[in-house]
């Protein structure tokens, strides 16, 4: 049975709640970087590791795409959870005696009003959560922290304003990796499932369009589609692509069979459960 979790980031950051909250049975692991936690689970040092890949207001996760088709990992669960923040500080502090805010650039961009209408100064950090701890250990009233609720309670900090962020629908995808493991048949997976996968298409006109045309002709929802370039010849394309099934499922493979038509490389990452958040809240393209 799985033991640890690793995540990037400070105790009390939005990764460490989705690790709580997905996996409350397991030790969470804090990474300074997503590297770190790549390299704990190919070691085995850890079981898994929590990953957030993309977010409603800030797309996608810097870097993320390129790590992982490079990792060797294999994508076996995906969790949305969504985006809260407090306006916290030290006891005793209050929001009309504070002059700065400090927080990840993300945070302090989805929580412009309450910055606005407070008169406060942005600092960019670089965690979340870490700035909760930043502002705990200067013990200044006049520094406050946007951080997750989790933050108060790991730091001793007050929390001055609740639920500030801007956006109420604001929402993080993670996606759990383990090491490489045969993927799970579609009877292990009874339920809705999600495939993830790379491509890159042959150098011809219309490639995308001619691979991506099997997925349309077999009805099938993709989800997710994204490009980078692969070295720095400006010339080689690789897409990463999530669609909603399982490979075993007759449209799915016949898909998968005609994206071979048209491209020099097709890797799957991960065959998953997909998460009740889509079915609630129809996730898709």
């Amino acid at each position: 049975m799985p033991q640890k979790i690793a995540y990037q980031g400070e105790p009390g950051a939005n990764s460490d709640l989705a690790c709580k909250e997905m996996f409350p049975e397991l030790e969470s692991v804090p990474c300074a970087s997503f590297e770190d936690a790549f390299d704990l689970v190919a070691s085995g040092e850890v079981d898994l590791a929590m990953i957030p890949i993309e977010n409603s207001i800030a797309g996608r996760v810097a870097d993320i795409h390129v790590l992982l088709p490079q990792s060797k990992l294999q994508i076996v669960g995906e969790y949305f959870l969504p985006i809260r923040f407090d306006l916290l500080g030290i006891p005793g502090s209050t929001i009309e005696g504070a002059t700065e805010v400090h927080s990840h650039i993300h945070a302090l961009g989805q929580c412009r009003r309450i910055i606005r209408e407070a008169g406060l100064k942005p600092v960019i950090a670089g965690d979340t959560a870490g700035s909760a701890r930043e502002v705990r250990d200067w013990n200044d009233p006049r520094k406050l922290s946007l951080a997750p609720p989790l933050a108060a309670q790991l730091y001793g900090l007050d929390v001055l304003a609740s639920g500030v962020e801007d956006d109420p629908t604001n929402t993080t995808r993670f996606v759990v990796l383990a090491r490489e493991r045969e993927l799970p048949t579609k009877a292990e997976l009874p339920g809705p499932a999600i495939t993830s996968f790379v491509f890159r298409v042959r150098n011809v006109p219309s490639a995308l369009y001619k691979a991506l045309g099997g997925f349309a002709t077999n009805g099938l929802n993709m989800t997710r589609l994204e490009s980078y370039m692969v070295g720095d010849e400006f010339a080689a394309t690789m897409f990463l692509s999530d669609v909603e099934g399982h490979p075993e499922d007759a449209r799915l493979r016949r898909a998968l069979e005609e994206l071979e038509f048209f491209t020099t490389e097709v890797r799957v990452l991960g065959v998953y459960a997909a998460d009740g958040y889509r079915e609630r809240n129809t996730v898709s393209a």
